[in-house]
């Protein structure tokens, strides 16, 4: 590349092309056209010339425009084109062009410069059949026997044009047979960085070429601007679109050209293993999800009075629903609603009603989670006994709260659950803590409201008229019997319940490495290495960035899911918010430190489940996060450019971490399930190895949730210090908590501790 060419042509090009060209040419023509000037340049090559004038038809192929429109309007384009040769042929200490037929020829100063030899024997402009073998330029010498390794595709693909001396026109012709799909400007566009192989035809172009110039399989790929996009080639035959989105990340270039029996083997493994998780929990809740029976309530702030009067009038006309209708998610009738909105505005006002007396207070996480046990319970005892929930079948516009004060109803709903898992499990327990609360006496919410038995009704083979006339009668003596029921059941559940699933099972591999934060690194090693090319794909630049930045932060702060999503943004520059609201917020914030120049995390003890644990003690969590592997310019990157990009426009919910806005998707704010789901298909992708494509960074790990971040750090801390204390102090808990979860991954170590203080009698010896 010439050494002295004029800095300010590449703006002189622009403004050219704005003020001149614009106007004569399409949008997109304009940019191609200024794209293919700025190559030239960038490239020291003079375009095309055809005798006393221009090629036209090659610069309009090289640009992907109509050669007549081109040269309709040659009186415009000519001037920067003499401008350019002029700019080009002055400037001294050119290495040789090697590309003369890229645009129709070079000069002959051009040619007089390169040295013997350097040029290659072009092959037969004839096109090649199929079955001829590819031709290879052995006969030519390269310009140059090393070379600084190019980062980016379109720059290798240059280099390697050139020291073989080949053009976009020749090389199509050596490696393209006749009908080839690939046109000769996709290569030239290739080669000036306008567009990237992505699909599995254009992959195997790229072998053609690393064959062609003798290059390592797979070197081209890897160079790629977003080396996974080329999945999305493949064809799926009888796969609907969203599993084949989900399924195309995972599968190999070559995928299509395997035999059948193996392409299934690929795709069984990827949705076992990938997909799907191969821990038999994950199987029975991907199952499970299938058929769904829960009722759906409405917003928890509906107000109560009108939820009501939309239920008197509604009960009037309403026809009786035949159970074998209810089934999947259904919204719940208004009384049952407005009935769950007075549940969790008792357990979530400031204040109680007058008159009211409660036990603690459910904060939204624990009110969210209530309200979706007991849309399960309802939905079960809804769902049809004939089809695949195999419910109890009870009329939904029947059932009502002061149903759960029988013992039947409880009987029949935790022994349906135990049916059809095959095993009870704490679930059930926290299912009849829930009932024995709503009845307690003084403070349970049931028992507080005897209004609900109005809306009363029999469900056969359930609860008798005689139940309910009884009920009515002495409420505060169902409730009491209720109350004893509950607590009777619980302890007799208690002593047989399994648990459903192992939660270490996912990452294990992490956890019996000898440095389990070190092998989850590798998480983040590898998302870096798959980073996609942020100037030709800015979305998927941008998740990948917020997806580096969800593992680190995860890492570096050891929070709980809720802590780490809500976690709100202080730019530098901004007024921090004050612990007092961030209190009231229950929420924490990552800010700029102007004092010691740092990011940090911030937030109030009031945010966190345990805030009473007595590692607080009523203080903040306060961590200075170390700028270490490039942290601070991914967080300045992420909040100048990417975040903005994947908001689109939304609004802004102030939280560090936000969804990528789409057409079905306004509210850019993550949830519990969001969430999970982002951090899942982050292991997923980066994660899990796959033998197939080989990618992924850990082999034998599965897909996880974020939780598992802080048993990831608990266990490194207590593996290399043997201390319960350190271990709890990186996940903002008390010793005897990580004792009780993690202590199975130490007893090797301990004694592994001990033994090099007693080898040290032998060794001096």
């Amino acid at each position: 590349m010439p050494t002295k060419l004029s800095p300010r042509f590449p703006r002189i090009i622009s403004a050219y092309t704005r003020q001149r060209l614009a106007p004569l040419f399409p949008p997109r023509e304009t940019e191609r056209i200024e794209a293919y000037l700025q190559s030239c340049f960038q490239l020291a090559t003079i375009p095309p010339r055809s005798g006393r004038g221009w090629s036209w038809g090659v610069i309009a192929g090289e640009c992907g425009l109509d050669p007549e429109g081109l040269r309709a309007q040659r009186r415009t384009v000519e001037p920067i084109l003499l401008a350019l040769a002029r700019e080009i042929e002055r400037a001294p200490q050119r290495k040789p062009q090697g590309d003369k037929g890229e645009r129709g020829g070079s000069s002959a100063s051009s040619r007089r410069s390169e040295p013997a030899g350097a040029r290659a024997v072009e092959p037969r402009r004839g096109r090649r059949s199929e079955d001829a073998p590819l031709q290879r330029p052995g006969s030519a010498r390269p310009l140059w026997d090393a070379w600084d390794e190019p980062d980016s595709f379109c720059q290798a693909l240059d280099l390697h044009m050139r020291r073989h001396g080949e053009t976009s026109t020749v090389l199509h012709a050596a490696i393209c047979a006749p009908g080839a799909t690939l046109n000769r400007s996709t290569i030239a566009a290739w080669r000036r960085g306008a567009k990237s192989p992505k699909t599995v035809e254009s992959l195997r172009v790229l072998g053609r070429i690393e064959t062609r110039y003798g290059l390592p399989p797979g070197y081209f790929k890897a160079k790629l601007p977003h080396p996974c996009r080329s999945a999305t080639g493949h064809t799926l035959a009888g796969i609907s679109v969203s599993e084949r989105r989900r399924l195309a990340w995972h599968l190999p270039d070559d995928f299509d050209s395997r035999p059948p029996e193996e392409q299934e083997e690929i795709l069984q493994w990827v949705r076992h293993t990938i997909i799907a998780g191969s821990t038999e929990y994950r199987r029975f809740q991907a199952a499970a999800m299938k058929t769904r029976y829960a009722v759906r309530f409405a917003d928890r702030a509906r107000d109560a009075a009108a939820a009501f009067e939309d239920a008197a009038e509604e009960d009037e006309a309403a026809p009786e629903r035949d159970p074998d209708l209810v089934s999947g998610v259904v919204p719940a009738p208004p009384a049952l609603n407005a009935e769950m909105a007075r549940l969790v505005a008792f357990k979530t006002s400031t204040l109680t009603a007058l008159g009211y007396q409660r036990n603690g207070v459910w904060g939204h996480e624990t009110a969210a989670q209530r309200v979706e046990h007991l849309s399960l319970l309802f939905g079960a005892l809804a769902a049809s006994p004939r089809g695949p929930v195999r419910g109890y079948g009870a009329p939904l516009r029947d059932i009502c709260f002061a149903h759960l004060v029988f013992p039947t109803v409880w009987d029949w709903y935790v022994q349906w659950r135990e049916r059809r898992r095959g095993f009870y499990t704490r679930w059930e327990v926290n299912m009849l803590q829930v009932a024995a609360a709503l009845t307690r006496e003084g403070t349970g919410w049931l028992r507080q409201s005897p209004d609900l038995s109005q809306r009363l009704k029999p469900i056969r083979g359930l609860v008798a008229a005689e139940d309910i006339a009884q009920a009515k009668d002495d409420w505060a003596g169902a409730c009491a019997q209720m109350h004893r029921h509950a607590l009777a059941r619980l302890k007799e559940i208690e002593r047989v319940a399994r648990v459903h699933r192992d939660p270490f099972e996912p990452i294990l591999p992490v956890l019996e490495a000898e440095s389990p934060l070190g092998e989850y690194r590798k998480i983040v090693d590898e998302i870096v290495r798959l980073m996609p090319d942020e100037r030709r794909y800015p979305i998927a630049a941008a998740e990948a960035v917020r997806a580096l930045l969800m593992i680190r932060l995860g890492l570096h702060t050891g929070l709980r899911q809720r802590n780490l999503r809500q976690l709100l943004i202080c730019p530098p520059g901004h007024e921090p918010t004050t612990e007092r609201q961030l209190a009231a917020w229950r929420v924490g914030e990552l800010r700029w430190s102007e004092r010691t120049r740092a990011w940090e995390v911030f937030i109030p003890a009031a945010a966190f489940k345990n805030a009473s644990s007595s590692f607080f003690g009523n203080n903040p969590f306060r961590l200075e996060l170390p700028d270490l592997g490039g942290l601070y310019g991914y967080i300045d990157n992420y909040l100048d450019r990417h975040r903005p990009r994947l908001l689109k426009g939304a609004a802004d919910p102030e939280t560090f971490f936000v969804k990528t806005v789409k057409v079905t998707s306004q509210n850019a704010a993550y949830d519990q399930n969001t969430f999970y789901e982002a951090w899942r298909l982050i292991t997923q992708r980066y994660g899990v190895y796959n033998p197939y494509t080989g990618r992924g960074a850990i082999k034998g790990l599965l897909p996880h949730g974020p939780h598992n971040v802080r048993d990831v750090l608990a266990t490194h801390v207590l593996k290399q210090t043997g201390s319960y204390e350190q271990a709890s102090y990186a996940i903002q808990d008390t010793p005897d908590v990580v004792a009780k979860h993690y202590g199975r991954f130490l007893p090797r170590d301990k004694a592994a501790l001990a033994a090099q203080v007693l080898n040290k009698v032998w060794e001096a010896a």
